[in-house]
This record gives structure tokens, C-alpha cells and sequence, in this order.
């Protein structure tokens, strides 16, 4: 089994995370993902997550295409109300009213009780996994095992337009070199008698370097052949090492600089709408051909059925050291 999700990052949420004027009016392109993603899924017959920003729920200009994603059949998760990376800088009752607020939006749009996480910028702190808990949530995605965080942070800054106080905010974006030490197989976080089945981002086994289709597309601009290549030999990775792979989709693998040009300083935005959406559709073949691709949400119910997970502390998660402070205590 394996599982493919896509967080739903709107335009703003970009726009707002470079220190770009006017997010705050929150310009959308969700209409536009909506249009080109549902008919490649449906071709290629997968249901999957897509972790939905809480914000954008909230709009009455993208309920449209929030409730067709529902309507299609795939799970909405948790991406946060405000997509803010550094949610693990929150106070525990500030993470309850972000978690809330998401829960509320997306319910009142898409009939849908999110049962699964997945923080902005894959930003997690021990409050983060006990307000889950708290919730009823059954799975947490929000770990990235890789060791590129700080190289994927610095090319990040040096085109962001942003103050000391927004640098310090962003500070771990992206996470640290440390969080290549994480496991890439699920797992369960435990805290008393609570719960919750953690689900990484999958990145390459052995270098673990990310695999997700971002970075697939990043190679394609020069070599197509070499990314099919490299995303082949990571799926044949993870079965001879017995890691079941969740993979991440992000609005712009689908979208060019000629459908979003105010977007030009991500990678891979050179490439055009088309031929990303050509690249993607031939990795997901190779993807639903090695393994049975499910929602998070199936693949983590099947995980806790299965009871052979390994469980870790609460405390054992990678965050900034200012976050490892249990929950009640002075900040």
C-alpha cells in the first residue's frame, strides 16, 4: 500500500510565506487546480488527500472548487486556518483555535470532519501532536525526512522580499539537516493513553533526499529522462526497503509560469503547464503500476489495524528547541 496526497497552497499562501504585497487580499488560483486536477485523477483512477488551508475554505470565491475536490470522492485534511510555517511557535490554545477554525470551514463547504494533519511548511511541535490528539485526529503527515531543509530554506531566502521580524518567523522553514534522522516508516506518537498514527512525507531511502514530484520537476527542466529515472529508482528503493510511500503533490506541479507568472522565483516554474502536466501523469503511471495508492486516510487506518507500528514520545518529535516546552508551561 501507499498514499498520495496534495497540500492546497493557495497563491496568497505563497505570496504571503516570499513577503510579497498583497496576499492579504488572498488572490487564488484554486478554481484553475480544481479544473486541471479532478479529470487527471479521474483518468488515472485515484482517490487521494488533499490537505485544504482553512482560509480558503472561509471565501466564498473558492467554494466552488474546495467542495468539488470533496465531491469527487477524495478526503479533505487539515493544512491550517492561516498557513503560517511557523505554527509551531503557537501557544496550545492558539494551535486548538487554528485546528477549529480549519475544522469548521471545511465542514460548513465540504460535509467533511477532517481526521488528518498536515502542517504548513511541515512545521510540528509536541503542542501541535497533543491538540491533535485532543481532537480525535487519526494521522499526523506533517514529517519531512530529509537532509536538504537547510539548502531548500537558503535558495528559498534569496529571492524572498522580507524583514528581520519575517526571517525570524521562517526561521526553521523547511526544517533542519536534523530531520534526516527521522524514519521514513510510519509510526505511532503516544502520550498516555492518546494516540496518533504518523504518516512522513516519503524522501529517498538510504540518501534521503525528497522525492516528492516538486523536485521531480525541478530535474525535468534539463533532463526529463533523468527525472523519470530518478523517481523510478526511488520507487524501486522503497520496495526493496520495505517502505511503504507516501508522496506529495503541490499545486504547482500542475501549474506553469504561463498559468501563475507572479510566481516565477519557485523552482521548476520555467517548465510550462503541459509539460509539467505530462511529467506528473507518466510518475503517478509508474507510481499506481508498483503499488496499490490510497487516500492518508485509508492508508492510515490500515496502518493501525495492522498493530505492529512502533510508537514514539511525544517529545521525541524534531522541532526548534523553543517548542519543547509541555503544554501549560510558560513561553
Amino acid at each position: 500500500m501507499a498514499s498520495l496526497s496534495l497540500d492546497a497552497d493557495n497563491l496568497w499562501a505563497y505570496q504571503m510565506t516570499h513577503g510579497d504585497p498583497g496576499w492579504d487580499t488572498y488572490p487564488t488560483y484554486l478554481d484553475a487546480l480544481a479544473d486541471v486536477v479532478l479529470p487527471m485523477l479521474d483518468d488515472l483512477k485515484l482517490k487521494i488527500t488533499f490537505f485544504t488551508v482553512g482560509q480558503d475554505a472561509a471565501l466564498e470565491k473558492n467554494h466552488r472548487a474546495v467542495a468539488a475536490l470533496a465531491a469527487a470522492g477524495h478526503e479533505i485534511g487539515n493544512h491550517s486556518f492561516r498557513h503560517q510555517p511557523w505554527l509551531h511557535r503557537y501557544s496550545l490554545d492558539e494551535i486548538h483555535t487554528e485546528l477549529a477554525r480549519t475544522e469548521e470551514a471545511l465542514h460548513a463547504v465540504t460535509g467533511q470532519r477532517p481526521v488528518g494533519f498536515r502542517g504548513p511548511g511541515y512545521s510540528l511541535s509536541p503542542d501541535v501532536l497533543r491538540a491533535l490528539m485532543d481532537r480525535g485526529y487519526e494521522y499526523d503527515a506533517s514529517t519531512l525526512p530529509t537532509v536538504i531543509g537547510p539548502l531548500a530554506r537558503r535558495y528559498y531566502f534569496r529571492s524572498a522580499k522580507l524583514t528581520e521580524q519575517q526571517r525570524s518567523e521562517r526561521a526553521h522553514l523547511f526544517g533542519s539537516a536534523r530531520d534526516g534522522l527521522q524514519s521514513l516508516k510510519p509510526y505511532r506518537w503516544v502520550a498516555g493513553p492518546q494516540s496518533l498514527v504518523e504518516i512522513p512525507v516519503t524522501t529517498m531511502p538510504l540518501t534521503r533526499v525528497p522525492i516528492h514530484m516538486s523536485y521531480v520537476l525541478y530535474l525535468a527542466g534539463p533532463s526529463p529522462a533523468a527525472a523519470y529515472r530518478y523517481f523510478a529508482g526511488a520507487l524501486r528503493l522503497c520496495s526493496l526497503r520495505r517502505v511503504q510511500p507516501s508522496i506529495l503533490l503541490h499545486p504547482l506541479d500542475f501549474l506553469g509560469a504561463d498559468d501563475v507568472d507572479s510566481l516565477q522565483f519557485f523552482p521548476g516554474m520555467s517548465l510550462t503547464g503541459a509539460r509539467k502536466r505530462e511529467t506528473v501523469v507518466r510518475c503517478l503511471r509508474m507510481f499506481t503500476e508498483r503499488f496499490d495508492v490510497v487516500p492518508l486516510r485509508d492508508h492510515a487506518r490500515a496502518l493501525a489495524a495492522s498493530g505492529s507500528l512502533p510508537t514514539r514520545s511525544l517529545w521525541q518529535v524534531h522541532s526548534p528547541a523553543s517548542s519543547l516546552v509541555p503544554a501549560g508551561a510558560s513561553r
